[in-house]
């Protein structure tokens, strides 16, 4: 199956910044994603996005 990147990303960005998730009206979590190829997806753009988030840190240090 194919998934969505816009979908993924609007997923993976709520449960950064802690979202809402708008069917159980609570903090969106990764266990929200029960599909298994969009939580594949979220995850992967979760750590892509960490890491480069964790560069940016390091190089501000410098």
């Amino acid at each position: 199956m194919m998934t969505n990147e816009i979908v993924v990303r609007i997923l993976a960005e709520r449960i950064i910044s802690g979202g809402l998730n708008p069917l159980r009206d609570r903090v969106m979590q990764l266990d929200d994603v029960v599909n298994v190829d969009y939580r594949k997806a979220v995850e992967d753009y979760i750590l892509m996005h960490s890491e480069a988030l964790g560069e940016n840190k390091i190089e501000e240090v410098k």
